[in-house]
């Protein structure tokens, strides 16, 4: 009897507890957006945005997409969704939006944004906390991101040519395009100084092919024409040098006539200090 009567008891705390764990389940899914209308989210999280909540703006754009899969509200909801998880520092997020709205909404007034934000997002990856705040050489950051903002921004331009988005978007391909130039440049360099002139040579080569009308192509030459000289090769050497002397006798200039440096600041501390020696 007693041992019957611990059962009991035991039962009897478990049950108890059982149905305070189950009312507090049921409490946490009480759905405290029940009657929003899909004007009501769209608001809301459009006004989470403007305020920089960035978390709140991504989790009320999503409610209001699946509640309200269809219609105008739907449809702007999804790519302004790519716009806050850009600006809430998750790229893959962002662009994986983004493709999704181009996937959907291929005929969308707006989808030429939806390219023109996977370019942004490419573009402004892997810049660090420093960055932000201090200038430093992007040229000798990852390429990758690079590549692919470049593409981005160039498919843009192609499918929507009168786009409003088309000037910006020329202007930063050019930017792009003397950053992975100049990324070319330092890796020319270092096989320079690691004596692998067929290999430096070869990068100078690739700028000239890939890259023209950048600021990097008369270091490239220089770089070609230091690279055959080591090499011994009279011929290639000589016809580098009339190239060059040929486009630049006063010196390299950039867009604005001014003569810039042929290395950074960063290459001559390097240099200096004969770490590579």
């Amino acid at each position: 009897m007693f041992a019957q009567k611990k059962i009991l008891i035991v039962l009897l705390v478990v049950g108890l507890s059982g149905c305070n764990t189950l009312s507090g389940v049921l409490e946490d899914k009480t759905d405290k957006y029940e009657g929003w209308s899909v004007e009501k989210f769209y608001d809301e999280a459009k006004n989470a945005a403007k305020s920089e909540n960035y978390e709140k703006a991504i989790r009320l754009y999503e409610i209001l997409e699946s509640r309200y899969p269809f219609g105008q509200y739907a449809a702007q909801a999804q790519l302004d969704v790519a716009y806050a998880y850009y600006k809430y520092d998750e790229p893959e997020s962002a662009i994986a939006a983004a493709d999704r709205f181009i996937k959907i909404h291929p005929l969308n007034p707006h989808v030429d944004y939806a390219y023109y934000l996977k370019g942004l997002v490419n573009y402004n990856r892997g810049i660090g906390f420093l960055e932000r705040f201090f200038p430093t050489d992007s040229s000798q950051r990852d390429p990758g991101s690079a590549r692919d903002a470049l593409q981005d921004f160039s498919v843009l331009i192609q499918k929507f040519p009168d786009s409003r988005y088309g000037e910006d978007s020329g202007q930063r391909i050019i930017a792009l395009k003397n950053n992975l130039a100049m990324y070319e440049i330092h890796v020319a360099r270092y096989y320079m100084k690691r004596k692998a002139y067929v290999a430096a040579a070869d990068r100078g080569n690739y700028v000239i092919e890939n890259y023209p009308r950048t600021q990097a192509i008369p270091l490239a030459l220089e770089i070609m024409r230091k690279a055959y000289e080591k090499m011994e090769l009279a011929g290639l050497t000589a016809g580098v040098a009339r190239v060059y002397d040929y486009n630049y006798a006063e010196g390299i200039p950039d867009s604005d006539g001014v003569k810039v440096r042929d290395s950074t600041l960063a290459e001559d501390i390097w240099e200096f200090i004969g770490l590579d020696e």
